[in-house]
């Protein structure tokens, strides 16, 4: 499993044998069981997540009802929040939808690795980039499609999720009740 992380980054950037063995020393595997919650809302995040296998899912918790805003599933991190640097307290939950094999970096950890290898610190960047160019045009779709557009482009581009997260999530990411979510898929399944 450790060999999944490197060999991740090394698609990216080319890695030195010093460079490899530092990633080794500063992550770590773990197995979290479906249900296990890895952040809490309030909570000061302390680690960054690489999912190896498995899916995480980012909610934020608004009047008692989960508001699902992401997935992510194999070769994709939960990204490193500002909170890291600022010690401010979490306001979304973090949670294995499934059983989650992950690559765990302590915050120290991370930093301590990018200070001493600049590539690294570049790669991370770049996919930090990555992921917010992602997430506007994620939002922007939110915005113009309508409720059947967005399951549509899911369908698409995360056809993966429909077979993996309960309905109700997939129905609270997509901005709709789950009677709803049902209704689109009879319509488009006809």
């Amino acid at each position: 499993m450790e060999n999944k992380i490197l060999e991740y980054l090394m698609s990216q950037v080319d890695l030195s044998e010093e460079e490899k063995l530092l990633i080794a020393e500063s992550v770590s595997i773990q197995k979290f069981k479906k249900g296990t919650l890895l952040l809490k809302e309030g909570e000061v995040p302390k680690n960054s997540f690489f999912v190896i296998e498995g899916c995480i899912r980012q909610y934020y918790l608004l009047d008692g009802e989960e508001k699902t805003t992401h997935f992510y599933t194999e070769e994709q991190s939960t990204p490193t929040h500002p909170n890291f640097k600022t010690k401010a307290a979490a306001k979304h939950y973090l949670e294995c939808s499934e059983d989650t094999t992950v690559a765990v970096c302590k915050t120290g950890d991370e930093e301590a690795l990018f200070k001493g290898n600049p590539k690294l610190e570049a790669l991370s960047r770049q996919l930090t980039e990555q992921d917010y160019a992602n997430s506007q045009e994620k939002f922007s779709k939110f915005i113009y499609m309508s409720p059947e557009e967005r399951y549509l482009d899911l369908l698409e581009n995360r056809a993966d999720l429909i077979n993996r997260v309960p309905q109700y999530q997939l129905a609270s990411y997509l901005g709709i009740k789950p009677e709803s979510l049902s209704r689109i898929r009879k319509r488009i399944f006809k």
